[in-house]
């Protein structure tokens, strides 16, 4: 069972240092794709081996129900995104935007960014949680400056620098928590350790976890993109390669997320019995509504393309993270539900808005006009892809949508008018810009051009049967990580 976990994480590892060290990059894009392939396969076979056998745990590495689904998420999305990626870079290479050199850089960094993402699912303590979040910090950094334009340059500092700060907040948190186990457990060793602090959570002092808390939300709620600390995500969308943007909305905001559901679960141990046992979940929501509120106001005013999907995804994280906030099993279920379905359609929207881009030859929403006319394939994926992501039924989005609008119903029944006010002025948004960008008269200029659409394909046909029917051994996951973050089961 090890041995699959650590081919999961050997694989982008090795292929971050082959990269680095290749000369030739004709044959540099298939490698990429070879190695993501392998990733996944192996992700898949621990999978398999954890629904048989449960939980797995050795030293510093811990794979359980919360975790397992992520890590094959995130393995998957990378291998669809890397069968994207070689005609999209090579098309970038073809109009003179990316040379040899940044090429042997992107590979390098795309899969030392899967591999920081990886290793921080799969870890089991959380110093090492720290250090892998930080390294896919860096990892992007490298990636928002591809194109080394001066918007690209400002972007990637301006993404380095804020989530500089939130991470540096982030590890004074893990200090905290740390100090707090150090009054618990005897040995010194096992203080960042999230199975041991797991079964010793009670005892942790309520007031140093509430602080530690506080900090961990602010540190890794940056890295989620949640209001007001969202700035950085927008411009690192905007000006990073489209494959990136993929990667990024689809998978980093996921990890960050389930880095603060972690810190989570053992503070809402800590807390219990309190005067404040649901402070954690009161900060979540709090975040996590005013998130999804001004996220969907934003999506009004975008001009470019990605940056409109980039506060999309911002939208879709802050209800997730309500939800998570909100607690109980519904809500719960729902939450991870939808960090699913979010990653699987806002990667696809992602690689068929690098096509749009690729053919009208802008970012700007206003010039880009009548894909459906112009290349259908581009049009329908888009058309399905954004009717999906705003929750239309049968789509998966609206089933976790409906599970976290039915939780709040019953726990917090005078938020529901919040929530649909912000699902309808998100709606409004998305299709207000859409309509016309598949609709629209075809401008001059506007060609077809080469495009892979199986990955759209695969990511909407999987978003749709989860939306008909969660297959069983789907349910049987979520089912068990809602049991591991709030105690109860929902089947």
């Amino acid at each position: 069972m090890m041995n699959a976990l650590y081919l999961t994480l050997a694989f982008p590892a090795i292929g971050a240092i082959l990269f680095s060290a290749l000369r030739d990059v004709r044959m540099s894009s298939w490698i990429n794709l070879a190695i993501s392939a392998g990733s996944f396969v192996a992700s898949v076979f621990l999978a398999i081996r954890v629904l048989q056998y449960g939980s797995l745990h050795y030293n510093n590495f811990l794979v359980d129900p919360f975790n397992i689904f992520l890590l094959v998420l995130t393995t998957f999305v990378g291998f669809t995104t890397a069968i994207f990626s070689r005609p999209y870079m090579q098309h970038v290479c073809e109009e003179g935007r990316c040379t040899n050199r940044r090429m042997r850089l992107y590979h390098s960094m795309f899969q030392a960014f899967m591999f920081t993402m990886l290793l921080a699912l799969s870890t089991n303590n959380l110093g090492v949680l720290w250090v892998a979040i930080e390294g896919a910090t860096l990892a992007t950094v490298m990636l928002v400056s591809l194109y080394r334009t001066p918007e690209a340059v400002e972007a990637a500092w301006k993404y380095f620098i804020l989530c500089g700060v939130g991470i540096a907040q982030a590890l004074f948190g893990t200090v905290l928590l740390y100090f707090a186990a150090q009054h618990v457990l005897s040995d010194p060793e096992q203080g960042l350790n999230w199975l041991t602090l797991y079964d010793h959570a009670s005892e942790l002092n309520p007031i140093v976890m509430s602080i530690a808390f506080v900090f961990l939300l602010v540190g890794y709620g940056t890295k989620v993109g949640l209001v007001p600390l969202h700035q950085w995500l927008p411009d690192a969308h905007s000006e990073g390669p489209t494959p990136m943007s993929a990667v990024l909305s689809g998978l980093l905001l996921n990890v960050a997320l389930y880095a603060v559901v972690r810190i989570k679960i053992l503070t809402d141990g800590s807390l219990a019995g309190t005067e404040y046992p649901q402070m954690a979940g009161h900060l979540l929501m709090g975040f996590g509504l005013t998130s999804f509120l001004v996220a969907g106001l934003f999506l009004h005013r975008q001009r470019d393309i990605k940056r409109m999907f980039s506060y999309s995804s911002i939208e879709h994280m802050g209800l997730a993270t309500f939800a998570f906030g909100i607690g109980g099993p519904l809500a719960t279920f729902g939450a991870l539900l939808h960090m699913l379905v979010h990653s699987l359609t806002k990667s696809a929207i992602f690689v068929t808005v690098g096509h749009a881009t690729h053919i009208a030859g802008t970012q700007n929403i206003e010039h880009i006009r009548g894909l459906i006319r112009t290349q259908p394939a581009v049009g329908w994926g888009l058309l399905f892809g954004v009717a999906a992501i705003a929750g239309f039924p049968p789509f998966g989005v609206f089933t976790s949508e409906f599970l976290m609008l039915t939780a709040t119903m019953q726990s917090w029944p005078w938020l529901t008018v919040s929530l649909l006010a912000g699902l309808a002025i998100a709606f409004a948004g998305l299709f207000r810009h859409i309509h016309p960008m598949v609709y629209g008269t075809v401008p001059e200029g506007q060609t077809p051009v080469a495009v892979n659409m199986i990955p759209v394909a695969v990511h909407l046909i999987l978003v749709l049967w989860i939306g008909l029917a969660i297959p069983e051994f789907l349910a049987q996951w979520l089912d068990q990580a809602v049991q591991l973050i709030t105690g109860e089961g929902v089947l």
